[in-house]
């Protein structure tokens, strides 16, 4: 269980997180909503501790994440993997390596640097390609891909970390529909099927009541709605997005293609 007490982040007299309490059980799909400058990234950032608050405090159980350092972070950025809208892939690298890059947290430093992979960690990189369906690609340059198939490298590297928590920071905010669909739909196939806990930006709320199980809505920093999709009321969403609430809702999507027997399938090792 995460758990938020009293969160605050300052910048100068600017406060970007103020005084967010919340409890999110194991297994949750939370969608983190918000128009932006509402604090929702610099939130995540928080938990994962690439941020650290200015008050209050962030559990993982009975863990203190506000106060772990040097290895014990380390380890703690193992359990929170962090996936971002502007990918984070190494462009010259192939596919499987930057996959592979996920399982830095749990080789030796000099191995990892050297990227000396083990049979079975490079079985998991492909297994997890496989389960999203870019398995072909393999060994393709990560810059010779599409936004859609980035995010979703991005997405296998996270998994094969073996988080607890994963992290979503605007993963969708550059896609197409298409490819949005597949992005968001990985999410929830990975929530659902291994009960993995998803905090994940949105800026559209259609999105968020189609694949969120709670909603937790910022506004100036502040906490402002928490709680089921459908008791997102228009008011609460003229006070998240200072718009009409049909406004802030993103057209229809077109349905993505997604090929038979594409159901992720992982071999995640033992850490």
């Amino acid at each position: 269980m995460l758990r938020l007490d009293g969160v605050v982040k300052k910048f100068g007299d600017k406060r970007a997180v103020d005084s967010i309490s919340l409890v999110v059980p194991r297994g949750q799909f939370v969608g983190v909503i918000g128009q932006s400058g509402s604090g929702k990234s610099t939130l995540l950032r928080m938990i994962n501790r690439l941020s650290d608050p200015s008050d209050g405090h962030i559990f993982f159980g009975d863990i203190d994440v506000t106060a772990l350092k040097g290895r014990e972070l380390r380890q703690w950025r193992a359990r929170c993997a962090m996936i971002f809208q502007q990918f984070n892939l190494a462009g010259r690298l192939d596919v499987l390596s930057n996959v592979l890059m996920g399982r830095a947290f749990h080789a030796p430093a000099w191995r990892a640097l050297l990227k000396l992979w083990t049979d079975e960690e490079k079985a998991m990189g492909l297994s997890a390609l496989e389960g999203l369906d870019i398995a072909r690609l393999s060994a393709q340059r990560a810059d010779t891909l599409s936004g859609g198939q980035q995010q979703r490298v991005a997405i296998a590297r996270a998994l094969i970390q073996e988080p607890e928590i994963i992290l979503a920071d605007e993963p969708i905010a550059s896609l197409d529909p298409r490819n949005t669909q597949v992005v968001m739909d990985a999410l929830l196939h990975i929530n659902k099927h291994f009960g993995i806990t998803v905090m994940c930006n949105l800026h559209s709320l259609e999105l968020a009541r189609k694949y969120c199980d709670r909603l937790v809505g910022l506004a100036g920093g502040r906490l402002v709605f928490d709680g089921a999709p459908e008791a997102l009321t228009d008011a609460v969403s003229r006070e998240l997005y200072g718009l009409e609430s049909d406004e802030v809702l993103a057209p229809e999507h077109e349905p993505a293609f997604i090929p038979a027997g594409a159901q992720p399938v992982l071999m995640l090792g033992n850490s």
